[in-house]
């Protein structure tokens, strides 16, 4: 398989699969709602609920940031990088040793992803708790959730989406440029396309609703995301757990 390999190629997917995850990370985290410095003095002063206003509890809630789907989508493509990490250091050292290495390489980053799912998918599903106790806290709760949460980058996010499937397709294209036997492995191909699928989501999610709804459906994209890489994850430390058992027997 390495003799037959495109080695140009290949690289040049794994850089892309990089960028990918990088582009994620970060745009993920400058999506957010414009900056709200003081949701009280939004309130019209002759507003009963102005005089009971906290500036310091509305500071507290407004602690989070609006792009969490995308950040977490770094998870599902984080282990297809990964994967494809592993072959390329395949082309570098001996069968042997790889097969040595590649176990507990994978036992370790497999739990690495797992506790950062947990902790994705908890964070969200906390947010996701706040925002709709706002909003159907009414009155006072509502105009707290539309001023903190209601005017999502829907924009950026959908850019930075695009960009990001732009991206797949050219690492596909590339990954089966530097060989079409990846064809064949099954467990590579369904990776990729739940990496696609993944886009797809949550794209949807941003998309179906109404602006000031799209807080919550990124919080619940974030939940999907982080429940497909705890998923991937748990099926690569059962890889790892049965490589490692052959390694030593």
């Amino acid at each position: 398989m390495t003799d037959q390999l495109r080695t140009p190629f290949f690289i040049a997917a794994l850089v892309l699969l990089a960028f990918i995850v990088t582009i994620e990370i970060g745009g993920g985290l400058l999506i957010s709602a414009p900056a709200i410095s003081n949701v009280c003095s939004q309130l019209p002063d002759d507003d009963d609920l102005r005089d009971e206003c906290d500036p310091d509890e509305m500071a507290d809630i407004a602690d989070s940031v609006p792009g969490l789907a995308i950040a977490a989508l770094a998870l599902v493509d984080g282990i297809l990088l990964f994967t494809i990490g592993l072959m390329t250091v395949s082309l570098t050292i001996s069968n042997a040793l790889h097969g040595k290495i590649q176990g507990i390489i994978t036992l370790i980053f497999s739990i690495l992803i797992l506790l950062a799912a947990l902790g994705i998918g908890f964070f969200a599903f906390g947010k996701l708790l706040v925002m709709l106790g706002l909003l159907f806290a009414v009155p006072f709760g509502t105009i707290a959730y539309f001023a903190l949460y209601a005017f999502f980058a829907r924009g950026a996010a959908a850019a930075v989406l695009s960009l990001v499937m732009v991206l797949k397709v050219a690492f596909v294209i590339c990954l089966l440029l530097a060989q079409q036997r990846f064809l064949q492995n099954k467990g590579l191909m369904l990776m990729i396309l739940t990496a696609l699928l993944a886009n797809i989501v949550i794209s949807f999610l941003h998309g179906f609703v109404p602006l000031f709804l799209v807080s919550i459906t990124d919080a619940i994209g974030a939940i999907v995301m982080a429940i497909c890489g705890g998923v991937w994850a748990i099926v690569l430390l059962i890889g790892a757990i049965v490589s490692i058992v052959k390694a030593v027997t």
